[in-house]
């Protein structure tokens, strides 16, 4: 693992950690945490699709 990787992995595990405290701080119950986490999870893939259908790509 490359220096570079690991940088991405810590600051990937303190952002989760971040968006995660933020989540406990409104004391929403698991049910309405899931729900939540559905809905992004929804938003993102159809903004994949769409950017898909349209050809986009990433730079490499």
């Amino acid at each position: 693992m490359n220096e570079g990787a690991l940088i991405s992995l810590v600051a990937l595990i303190g952002w989760l950690v971040l968006a995660g405290s933020a989540i406990v701080s409104f004391r929403l119950g698991w049910s309405k945490i899931v729900q939540l986490g559905l809905i992004w999870l929804a938003i993102f893939a159809g903004l994949f699709v769409v950017a898909d259908l349209l050809g986009a790509r990433l730079p490499t």
